[in-house]
């Protein structure tokens, strides 16, 4: 290192209540540096009224793979986007990645979004960040410290799906503290506190360094504008803050600094990490703020440059992916239902987003805290403001659909023959289990599997059996290596994803949730066999977006509510999400009935699992 400090760095000093704005939602008040850009601009937009410039709102995602840059206009229609690829090292159970690299391939997606939209710096007037639920760690003067074992201080990122804290989550969950009541019961290894524990127990130099402990998308909004303000989201869903301690907060007119207040320092001192309640809470978070809300005076120069925008650009307090994409999604009705409920509140609870890529999030809001086993949350205002937020999920679902296909022999014999057709190979996988229910006369297409069945649990079970060791089961196999036979595996697969996430809707409701409309969004929502298949299972219609990049669409809105177009974030996304098709289920009645067996055989290979493990354990006593 040149020993030169950057602008972000972790040198620069918390933002005092004084220059920082106000986290409320409603907020008239800005830093004095936001407030002199604010009329530096409005001087600009004076002087060439004639020729006005578009407002574009800017979203970032930065998922397990890539880095995503979206542009949308002020109707929430994507005017261009663009990804870079970004490293991960997977070894066992660790999956690392590296915070330099993220912000350039950030930096590569958003020049690239800009040109192919022909979108000038000038004219983004706000941008927000979503990323996954991974750990970062940076020492005081911003740089990266590494959280794995080979040393190597590029990865100083534990990926979300990383499961190397099994013992740890064991550990802190046998304290029985009361804010395990608001994840479900229990922790998840996916969560930070686990992670924390581990790098604590395993690499003491490296815990040692740390300055700050961040989760991704909060350090993204960080390195962009010096700010290490943390999200309601990422520190309520996956640090055990209790966001709570700041209702009576968002309903007060005096803009004022949100210290961190809903930390249990028992429960850290308790499972061994009360080293992080010291310098009040400097390393995980003493300063929080509502997603949306404007951070520092935006843009730093330094960032500015690197992504070719505006410094001064306001930037909203980030959400986790999966949140933005239930932003991004869940006003997305058609108009004639968004009409009868623009005034009830309700309305949105009976609506569950899922969020499907690697892995699936199952999002839904109550206004009411639901405390459900199994299920992560309640947490209050974690997506939607006033709202308490319940999150279900899976842990491999685009992640399992690849990792059949991948290990199957015929995959790369398909994968050739589609890129030859031009579709992708789920594409050509759909057009195969077409064929086979032709010439088998099958009564419909799910019927295909009626000898093959599929528990999805390759990643433990995240919810509702909150079971890390659960594992994945394929019920069926014969020694056909046929492509047709890879076709029925991937629809089993999916079907057994549906059954899952059909356990979930079902567990939701019976704890009191009302769901009965499913809004879906990432990358698995776009192909249609999985989508009828999840509205066949769960017999609930399904709502497509009018965009198909909700997560980005969410980071954007992140973005209008930081630069003052929208008053909250409610406001912005019924402005700003819009419907598309809507997919129902099958009336055949022998489809549902076929479904309810197939569920009842799902169910009971978990429980077979768990008969299977105890004899196995009293064997080996």
């Amino acid at each position: 290192m040149s020993g030169k400090r950057r602008p972000w760095s972790d040198t620069t000093p918390l933002l005092d209540p004084q220059q920082r704005s106000s986290p409320l939602y409603d907020s008239s008040h800005r830093s004095s540096t936001s407030a002199s850009f604010s009329v530096e601009m409005s001087a600009t937009v004076t002087a060439t009224a004639t020729a006005p410039r578009r407002s574009v709102f800017l979203g970032v995602d930065v998922g397990t793979g890539s880095a995503r840059a979206g542009l949308f206009d002020e109707n929430g229609k994507l005017l261009g986007s663009a990804s870079s690829p970004i490293q991960i090292w997977k070894e066992r159970d660790c999956v690392e990645q590296s915070s330099t690299d993220i912000w350039h391939a950030i930096c590569a997606a958003v020049k690239s979004a800009c040109s192919l939209a022909n979108v000038a710096g000038e004219e983004v007037i706000g941008m927000g960040f979503a990323a996954t639920c991974s750990l970062v760690a940076v020492d005081a003067d911003g740089a990266p410290v590494s959280v794995s074992w080979s040393g190597d201080s590029r990865r100083n990122i534990i990926v979300w799906m990383d499961h190397r804290a099994v013992k740890q989550a064991e550990k802190i969950n046998s304290s029985n503290s009361p804010v395990l009541q608001y994840c479900g019961g229990a922790l998840s290894p996916e969560m930070e506190p686990p992670k924390l524990l581990w790098v604590k127990e395993n690499l003491q130099e490296s815990w040692s360094m740390v300055f700050r402990w961040m989760d991704l998308s909060d350090w993204l909004s960080y390195r962009a504008t010096g700010d290490d303000t943390r999200s309601l989201c990422t520190i309520v869903c996956k640090w055990t803050y209790l966001g709570h301690a700041h209702m009576q907060q968002i309903s007060e007119k005096d803009s004022r600094d949100m210290e961190a207040c809903g930390w249990d320092d028992d429960f850290w001192e308790e499972i061994g990490l009360g080293d992080l309640v010291d310098g009040h809470h400097a390393k995980i978070g003493r300063s929080v703020a509502f997603p949306g809300h404007p951070l520092g005076s935006g843009l730093t120069p330094t960032a500015a440059k690197e992504l070719g925008l505006e410094a001064g650009t306001p930037v909203g307090t980030s959400l986790i992916d999966a949140h933005a994409g239930g932003v991004g999604i869940l006003e997305s009705v058609p108009e004639a239902d968004s009409d009868a409920n623009e005034y009830d509140k309700e309305a949105i609870c009976h609506r569950m987003a899922l969020v499907c890529g690697t892995s699936t999030c199952h999002m839904v809001v109550s206004q009411g805290k639901l405390f459900i086993p199994g299920v992560w949350g309640p947490f209050w205002s974690a997506m939607v403001p006033e709202y308490w937020l319940t999150e279900g999920g899976q842990s491999a679902t685009g992640a399992l659909l690849d990792y059949i296909i991948e290990n199957h022999v015929a995959s790369t014999r398909l994968a050739n023959c589609a890129a030859s057709q031009n579709i992708s190979l789920f594409e050509l996988l759909n057009n195969i289990l077409r064929t086979m229910m032709d010439d088998q006369k099958a009564p419909f297409l799910a019927a295909l599997t009626e000898d093959v069945h599929v528990l999805p649990d390759f990643h433990g079970n995240r919810s509702p059996i909150a079971d890390p060791k659960a594992k994945g089961i394929i019920y069926g196999m014969t020694l056909d290596t046929s492509d047709r036979q890879l076709a029925l595996l991937y629809l089993a697969a999916i079907q057994g994803i549906a059954y899952g996430t059909r356990h979930i809707v079902e567990h939701c409701n019976a704890h009191g949730h009302k769901i009965d409309t499913l809004l879906a969004c990432g990358g698995l929502s776009k192909n249609p066999v999985f989508v009828q298949e999840h509205a066949d299972i769960i017999g609930c219609p399904i709502v497509l977006p009018r965009e198909s990049e909700s997560v980005l669409l969410g980071a954007a809105i992140l973005g209008a509510v930081a630069a003052k177009k929208y008053t909250s974030l409610s406001e912005a996304m019924k402005a700003l999400n819009a419907a598309g098709q809507v997919i129902h289920p099958s009336k055949n009645s022998k489809v549902k009935k076929y479904h309810d067996a197939k569920y009842h055989i799902f169910r009971q290979l978990y429980e077979q699992q768990l008969s299977q493990r105890s004899i196995i354990a009293e064997a080996l006593e």
